[in-house]
């Protein structure tokens, strides 16, 4: 596969030095953020109605947020980034999920290395703007409402992606949360891991810098004070119960958020 937008293992945003006014004004300036977001949303949506938002149009477009995110003084400290495709076999990220941001910025890192899609929440596959979107990538949707229901689904369709190929994104907390909370992270990945008989990527994120929204959550505050920190972790396979490898991904998650909170 190609090196796709950042051409390394390790990417972090590069210090531009002193700033243009321009520049200084788009710094944590939220109106800019969320035209130049919305921009991109409303164009992405008429391609996906149109059928033709494809896999290198998804990719293209969250490079472009993650490009603005950049602009209004988001910092980014990506790593491991060589484990995305380090086996040629489809995988399972799996990772805390804190924000809208990792929706967003995850497509431009992984998909120009494998195909990739998530498992996400049904309110988003139905939401009047990112539905659309969403729907074109052929997630796995779950209610998480049931958690016998999402085990069914996620294990039945997820099985069907990942034999043709289709890695998967999945956040087991059942919910965004700036907070780690090691007791609600679940074990669909690593149950759906085993039983495809794939491999695991753990991811940890820190991207506390895209607030929540009070009317919209995908739109709220930005703060550029919180840098925005993606790790990737060496693939492992699942054997057993898949408890030991779903602490395995608990400590990778808290031992980089330790280790982030430190800086």
């Amino acid at each position: 596969m190609g090196k796709g937008y950042f051409g390394s293992s390790i990417y972090d945003t590069p210090d531009k030095g002193k700033l243009s006014l321009w520049e200084r004004f788009r710094l944590n300036n939220r109106l800019y953020f969320t035209l130049k977001y919305a921009r991109i949303v409303f164009r992405s949506r008429k391609e996906a109605i149109m059928g033709s938002y494809d896999d290198i149009a998804w990719a293209d477009s969250s490079d472009f947020i993650f490009r603005i995110i950049e602009k209004t003084g988001g910092k980014f400290h990506i790593s491991g980034m060589e484990h995305i495709a380090e086996t040629p076999d489809p995988v399972l990220f799996i990772g805390n999920h804190m924000s809208t941001l990792e929706t967003m910025v995850l497509p431009a890192i992984i998909a120009p290395h494998r195909r990739v899609t998530f498992v996400v929440k049904e309110s988003l596959v139905s939401h009047p703007l990112f539905g659309d979107v969403m729907r074109s990538r052929d997630p796995i949707v779950v209610g998480r409402t049931d958690p016998r229901k999402d085990l069914e689904v996620v294990l039945n369709e997820g099985l069907e992606l990942l034999s043709k190929g289709i890695s998967i994104i999945i956040f087991p907390q059942s919910t965004r949360s700036i907070e780690f909370k090691p007791e609600d992270f679940n074990t669909l990945g690593v149950k759906l891991a085993k039983k495809a008989g794939v491999k695991v990527v753990p991811m940890a994120l820190k991207t506390d810098f895209w607030g929540q929204g009070k009317i919209i959550k995908e739109l709220g505050p930005i703060d550029r004070h919180k840098a925005i920190f993606i790790k990737f972790g060496k693939p492992f396979e699942v054997t057993g119960s898949g408890k030991d490898e779903n602490q395995k991904i608990i400590d990778f998650i808290q031992s980089s958020l330790n280790e982030w909170q430190k800086l």
